[in-house]
């Protein structure tokens, strides 16, 4: 490599420069910081251009590159600490779990070129996704319907649909199973003998 060859060539910032020097001196003091409040929290990305749904819980210590390329939808929780280093789009679906230290990374170089030219792209976190803790998720990965990424693993290409993913990279290891307890209560009314299980949809 090259370092002093180094381009971010084709890329844009999104937004003029002096919004972004707002943000970057605005964000530590408030978004970043271990002051308490979800719902101003939420006030200000919307302010800085982050399109964000009904319901959403955004914790203390959350990082976030450009606001402006951010999308949560309703119900979503950002749990403390979490990263969402999107200098491409992220798009967060309905009722996701990002659980604490969480790293969505959406930039990259290509080794293959002396000048380690920068490289990004998007994250898409489909509905009632769970990040737990520590994990990872790289440039260009979508994350299925249901999934779920588990403590400390990293996912490097796109994750299956209500699916449970576990490792470095990550790989599924099991279908995801949940419970629809309006079904269940209709079922114990027909029949107490048996609490029946439900597999999520694939």
């Amino acid at each position: 490599m090259r370092l002093d060859l180094y381009t971010t060539e084709g890329f844009r910032r999104g937004q003029p420069a002096w919004l972004e020097a707002i943000w970057l001196f605005v964000q530590p003091l408030s978004l970043s910081s271990h002051l308490p409040g979800s719902r101003w929290r939420v006030s200000l990305l919307r302010l800085f251009g982050a399109e964000i749904g009904h319901g959403v819980t955004v914790k203390p210590g959350v990082t976030v590159k450009f606001p402006w390329r951010l999308k949560i939808g309703n119900y979503s929780w950002i749990g403390e600490n979490t990263w969402l280093d999107n200098l491409a789009e992220i798009r967060i679906g309905d009722h996701c779990c990002l659980s604490q230290g969480v790293y969505l990374c959406t930039g990259s170089h290509d080794w293959s070129r002396s000048s380690f030219n920068l490289m990004v792209k998007p994250i898409i976190l489909q509905d009632q996704v769970w990040l737990a803790a520590r994990s990872v998720v790289g440039p260009g990965v979508i994350v299925g319907a249901g999934a779920v990424l588990s403590l400390g693993s990293i996912a490097t290409r796109d994750l299956a649909a209500w699916h449970i993913h576990h490792g470095s990279p990550a790989v599924p290891v099991k279908p995801r199973r949940y419970v629809d307890l309006e079904l269940v209560g209709a079922a114990e009314r027909q029949d107490t003998s048996q609490k029946p299980e439900y597999f999520a949809p694939t």
